[in-house]
């Protein structure tokens, strides 16, 4: 059944024209169109519209192919930067996991308890040493307190640089 068949609206047969025989269906786009009918009528209005286009489309290639391609190039450095940082964390927390087992032992919680709060077992003698006072690093000049100074500045220093022939 043909569609004239199915509408009570009577159509115009169409018949093709020569003009139709080569014709492209890209001929409304490539077409000129008239003056009146344009969007914009002033040709320095025509390049501003392009050259705004023109930076439109290229930021949206931008937001869509540089972008994700930069930041997937500076993933690899991201990668092992995190892959430190967790082979850090899973030492640390091995150690933990160590003190933790370590500390449900008798032998750890007696250890624990004289670190933390001082115990002390029966038969056991606490002895308390305080941690010595800094040196002082001003000396009086003259003998023999220059030769201390001298060694003094020595061990900061470090060890002398050495000489290449």
């Amino acid at each position: 059944m043909s569609r004239s068949q199915t509408t009570s609206i009577p159509r115009p047969k169409q018949k093709p024209t020569a003009s139709d025989a080569g014709r492209s269906r890209l001929g409304d786009f490539t077409r000129p169109i008239p003056i009146d009918k344009r969007i914009l009528r002033r040709p320095r209005w025509v390049l501003l519209g392009g050259a705004f286009v023109l930076v439109i489309g290229a930021t949206i290639i931008a937001a869509l192919f540089i972008v994700p391609v930069q930041t997937w190039m500076h993933q690899d450095d991201s990668l092992a930067q995190r892959q430190v940082e967790l082979d850090e964390l899973q030492k640390v927390n091995g150690q933990l996991a160590g003190e933790v087992d370590r500390l449900q032992t008798d032998d750890g919680i007696r250890e624990a308890a004289r670190e933390e709060i001082g115990f002390v077992d029966a038969g056991d003698r606490r002895t308390t040493i305080l941690p010595l006072p800094a040196l002082p690093r001003e000396l009086p000049p003259g003998w023999p307190y220059n030769v201390v100074t001298g060694i003094l500045a020595a061990r900061t220093a470090g060890p002398a640089p050495v000489l290449a022939d």
